[in-house]
């Protein structure tokens, strides 16, 4: 019997702070393999459905499409784990467990609320990642990183609650989560679009990623690398594979422009860890952009892209969960991340190297390498839908990928001019985690098959055959022209020590702002609302310990300033402050007074008349007149009381 995947994860990362050294270590490595097994063994259908308030939570809809993620995850969470065995962190580790849990459960999910729940726990259990490096930079990159994911968030779920109210937006208590049962042209609909794609890393809304990845802890990025992209892209490949604006497939036109635009950041970068952040937008704009083939194509075309985008996605967590890896352990052993630090690796650090180049040559699509077998099937089918323009971008994109991934970076970085930096390969556990994941990029690239099998639709590709000779051919023709360019252009492809301005500069900048809004305006405004509450609050506890004599100090206080302004009160003044004074030291003075007859009678006209005036008289007369009413009763009550003061003055 097999039990929720995500639970695994989750309840295993709350076990891990009781056990220590080698123990922990191996505890660690038996909750990933037990992970693999339990997917392994799961039978499609519909599981673990538990009640939320009046909700229904399902925690297991098991078809190839959630398996096929599965089997990814918990492989490299396998893999991750072993070369995160080193890490003194406890609670780095928890994050990890935690957030790998939460991305299962995204996969596994059988509704909108359930999506949601893990959604959140995902987005903060991977910030703890990047503020556990304990630098400025980081907890800088943290507190933007969880801000876009928080807007991400509160999108979602705006979305979730708009769609809940829509027909079909509720069946027997779930919030269904298909293809099917969204109407596109709907706000809520946009609105959990706009928070998948967040997550996904479409530009402009991708800045967040290779702002934070590059300063997460060394493990904590190579985790970082395989969840949260993939998790968008499984839930995008989920419930948007038919989404469709009049008839424009959008997802395929953003994700052949997010393509395009990571290599070209990619190109321009000198951080290794943000050169690789980059290429991450530019695989997983391949997924979108499968994802939005599958949505312009019907049939087997259409089946053939979301096949392509779960290859894609596999191969693409193995290979650049390696690269992450492989520049870690460069990071890790040298202490440098940047190209123009790095030179003649290769002598000192040849295993590393070794590794590198086999997740290189993965990510660019060099054959015998899992990449050529799983990226060119989406580009397999764009050609089969006879879309040219996506085709080319997606090539151009390919070359890109080889001349930065596959050229640039290890040739300054490894074989460029010897920095003479003294350093190893990295421990053995690092050195095994990375060998099983470039294993596996051999093994699939070898035999594809062992994928193609496990693939949602196996029957629309039985007939793809990734080593056909002219696809061969025209797949070296590309990357021979690509070295011969790098090498023409070499001196110009040479790192530099600069910053490469992307989108997050106007977050950046709008963030200073923000900032300056919270510390001026907003703080000012805080304080004097807190001084107006707290000097009500006095005014209210003084007033009601004697409220008639309360209104007649305030009333003198009134008459008083009118006495200061008039020319020629000088003894009324002087004799009023020193009434005022008198009435104001005696306050509260007696708390009940009782009064004669008499003021009752006087007390009950007053209120008559305001009766009068206010239910009679008022009706018949416009706004402005009771105002000018208003004020002519307060003139002459006040100059009455005036006149009092100074008869008594004279008195």
């Amino acid at each position: 019997m097999t039990v929720p995947p995500a639970a695994i994860f989750i309840v295993g990362a709350l076990l891990i702070p009781l056990f220590k050294g080698k123990l922990r270590q191996a505890y660690m490595l038996l909750i990933a393999v037990a992970a693999i097994l339990n997917v392994y063994f799961m039978q499609d259908g519909v599981y673990w459905i538990h009640p939320f308030m009046e909700y229904g939570l399902v925690l297991g809809r098991v078809d190839l499409l959630s398996k096929c993620f599965a089997y990814v995850f918990t492989i490299a969470a396998l893999a991750m784990t072993f070369y995160a065995l080193r890490t003194k962190e406890t609670g780095e580790h928890v994050a990890a467990f935690l957030y790998i849990g939460s991305a299962l459960g995204v996969v596994f999910a059988g509704d909108l609320i359930t999506v949601f729940i893990f959604w959140e726990v995902m987005a903060w259990a991977s910030v703890l990642l990047i503020w556990y490096r304990r630098t400025k930079a980081s907890v800088d990159a943290g507190f933007r990183y969880i801000l876009v994911h928080v807007v991400g968030g509160v999108l979602l779920l705006g979305g979730i609650i708009l769609y809940m109210q829509e027909p079909g937006g509720l069946v027997n208590g779930i919030v269904p989560f298909t293809t099917d049962a969204f109407n596109y042209a709907s706000p809520a609909t946009i609105l959990i679009l706009l928070g998948f794609i967040i997550n996904a890393a479409v530009p402009p809304l991708h800045a967040w990623l290779p702002d934070a990845y590059p300063e997460a802890t060394i493990t904590g990025a190579v985790f970082m690398t395989a969840f949260t992209t993939k998790t968008a892209v499984y839930v995008l490949a989920r419930g948007f594979a038919g989404f469709t604006i009049d008839g424009i497939a959008i997802l395929m036109w953003l994700g052949a422009i997010m393509a395009l635009y990571g290599v070209i950041y990619a190109i321009l970068e000198n951080n290794i860890r943000r050169l690789l952040a980059y290429h991450i937008v530019s695989q997983v704009g391949y997924m979108v952009c499968g994802i939005g083939i599958a949505a312009s194509a019907t049939g087997v075309i259409s089946q053939t892209a979301i096949d392509g985008t779960a290859a894609h996605a596999f191969c693409h967590i193995l290979y650049k969960g390696l690269l992450f890896m492989s520049a870690g352990a460069i990071i890790y052993m040298t202490g440098k991340s940047k190209l123009t630090e790095l030179g003649g690796l290769y002598k000192v650090m040849p295993i590393t190297m070794i590794l590198y180049m086999i997740a290189a040559f993965s990510i660019s699509g060099v054959p015998l390498f899992n990449g050529f077998t799983s990226k060119s099937i989406i580009i397999h089918a764009a050609e089969m839908a006879g879309n040219a323009p996506i085709f080319l971008m997606l090539e151009i994109a390919a070359v890109g990928t080889f001349l930065s991934v596959g050229l640039k970076l290890p040739y300054f970085a490894f074989f460029g001019k010897d920095a003479g930096i003294k350093a190893k390969d990295p421990p053995t556990n690092m050195l095994i985690g990375m060998g099983i994941a470039a294993f596996l990029c051999i093994l699939l690239g070898v035999y594809p098959s062992l994928l193609y099998n496990i693939l949602p639709y196996p029957a629309a590709i039985a007939d793809y055959a990734p080593y056909a000779a002219g696809h061969v051919i025209g797949s070296l023709q590309l990357l021979l022209f690509t070295y011969a360019g790098f090498l023409v252009l070499k001196k110009k492809l040479r790192p530099e020590n600069t910053i490469s301005l992307d989108t997050d500069w106007f977050y950046r900048k709008g963030s200073v702002l923000f900032m300056w809004v919270v510390n001026n305006p907003l703080a000012r405004g805080t304080q004097w609302t807190i001084d107006a509450t707290l000097a009500v609050k006095d005014f209210a506890v003084w007033f009601s310990k004697n409220p008639v004599e309360a209104l007649g100090i305030i009333t003198d206080k009134i008459c008083l300033r009118v006495l200061r302004s008039s020319e020629g009160a000088t003894a009324g003044e002087e004799s009023a402050e020193k009434v005022l004074a008198t009435r104001i030291q005696a306050y509260p003075g007696e708390p009940v007074r009782r009064d004669p007859i008499g003021v009752s009678v006087l007390l009950g006209t007053v209120f008559l008349f305001a009766y009068l005036v206010i239910y009679v008289v008022a009706p018949h007369l416009s706004v402005y007149s009771m105002i000018w009413l208003l004020v002519v009763a307060a003139i002459a009550g006040i100059g009455l009381r005036v006149r009092e003061m100074m008869r008594g003055a004279e008195g």
